[in-house]
């Protein structure tokens, strides 16, 4: 048996812009998606903690070291700059491992900055 559980998260991030004039996706500082072993690409959920907002999208590569969270495209009226979010992915995986598995989390400071 396959269950899906959370491979990564970003919570309690800011989000520092948001581009309705782009194709689409959510464009993440390259620090924060390395910490929380996410890809270019990859497919992420947004939860907007000030509206109860929720979406899919997929993540685009952002500057290192900007603190960047850019909500792209559609997803843009879902976010105004300065709106906290988490963002998570999932994986899918046998029930045995799961239960090992331990899932990459980080917590941001309020510039999107890495905890040290």
């Amino acid at each position: 048996m396959l269950i899906e559980v959370v491979k990564s998260k970003i919570h309690r991030a800011t989000i520092t812009d948001a581009n309705l004039n782009y194709i689409g996706s959510i464009t993440i500082d390259e620090d924060l998606m390395n910490a929380a072993n996410l890809i270019e690409f990859e497919k992420v959920q947004v939860v907007n903690n000030n509206n109860g907002e929720r979406l899919e999208t997929y993540v685009i590569r952002g500057e290192r070291g900007t603190g960047t969270i850019c909500l792209n495209g559609a997803a843009a009226r879902k976010a105004q700059a300065g709106d906290i979010v988490i963002i998570v992915s999932y994986a899918q995986m046998d029930f045995e491992e799961a239960k090992k598995f331990k899932p990459s989390i980080v917590f941001p400071d309020s510039g999107n900055k890495l905890v040290k």
